[in-house]
């Protein structure tokens, strides 16, 4: 039996795939936690019946300077902006273990290349505290991340952390509910011309696609709550947010490579990709206006792409009887 890491849970929201619930599942459509345990790709690894410690014991342990190594080779830019999204499991075991791998990601940006990673909150129904809070289901190496000295995280459960030169920019107070648009982390990562570095994980783990989506100006919208602070007591905040499941945002890797937008290659043991985040966005954003539900799974997919579809204005929405009719928005 292939026991399940602490890890697990790794980025089990929106931009990770592997997690479709399918319209005869139960599902939390109102909660957030929906949002970050949607999409993701899980860090269990069924290995030829071995666990993953004993599989991690037959291979060689990668040090923290061949990592930089193959860092650079990918073309992570020295002193850039570098967004990672990471599934440690993949890349593992590599010298110094999570520490290890964060400190390769630095030494390859140098002291002036700035590091983000996302610490959004695992807990809707909490205030988040951006001293205390725990990312878990960003994975190991961020939840690791943000509780390093000099790292700077944004107050808001949608929260990200930075290190470097630009890290008080990037974290900057931003919108609750708009978590990944323009005024967001990853928009002012877009703006400074950053990348984005996928290690061990898809497109479908990719924050900056929703910053194309809302840019595009998708309608579609599924609504969430967070627990928030007000008056000083805990209170319920409702909201509409873009989201689905994201499994289609995999659709990325033909698209970039098709115009020769993005480098692939191998950092630690794990399959990674490098794009520019202006890349991700002009692409998404011209796929979008061509079919505005191109990210989206056909109507019984997919419960999450479903409601998605559904609060679209004047979209075909499936009737107690199994039919279509037409939505009329004022009745949602």
């Amino acid at each position: 039996m292939v026991p399940i890491p602490g890890n697990f849970w790794t980025k089990l929201r929106s931009g990770h795939a592997g997690a479709r619930v399918r319209p005869n599942q139960a599902l939390q459509p109102t909660s957030t936690s929906s949002l970050r345990f949607s999409c993701a790709a899980t860090e269990l690894n069924v290995l030829g019946g071995r666990t993953l410690d004993e599989h991690r014991m037959i291979r060689r342990t990668i040090s923290q300077r061949e990592l930089t190594g193959q860092l650079l080779a990918l073309g992570v830019e020295r002193g850039g902006v570098l967004l990672v999204h990471t599934a440690f499991s993949k890349v593992a075991p590599v010298e110094g273990g999570p520490h290890g791998l964060i400190a390769a990601i630095r030494d390859t940006l140098g002291p002036t290349g700035t590091l983000v990673m996302p610490s959004m909150t695992d807990d809707d129904e909490h205030p988040f505290d951006p001293t205390r809070t725990p990312c878990v289901g960003m994975g190991v190496i961020a939840d690791t991340f943000w509780k390093l000295p000099g790292v700077v995280r944004s107050d808001s459960p949608h929260a990200f952390a930075a290190s470097g030169p630009r890290a008080a920019e990037i974290t900057a107070p931003h919108p609750i509910s708009v978590p990944h648009g323009h005024e967001s982390p990853v928009g002012r990562i877009y703006e400074l011309g950053g990348q984005v570095l996928l290690l061990g994980v898809g497109h479908d783990a990719n924050t900056t696609i929703h910053l194309a989506e809302a840019m595009a100006g998708v309608r579609y919208r599924r609504r969430k709550h967070l627990t928030i602070i007000r008056e000083g007591r805990p209170a319920r905040y409702a909201y509409d947010e873009i989201d689905h499941c994201c499994e289609n945002f995999n659709l990325m890797d033909q698209w970039l490579e098709k115009v020769q937008r993005q480098r692939r290659g191998t950092v630690g043991y794990a399959e990674a990709r490098l794009i520019g985040s202006r890349d991700i966005v002009e692409i998404a954003v011209g796929r979008i206006r061509e079919n505005e539900t191109v990210f989206l799974h056909p109507h019984g997919v997919d419960i999450q792409c479903d409601e998605a579809r559904t609060s679209i204005p004047d979209s075909p929405v499936m009737c107690s009887h199994g039919g279509r009719q037409q939505c009329n928005p004022g009745s949602r």
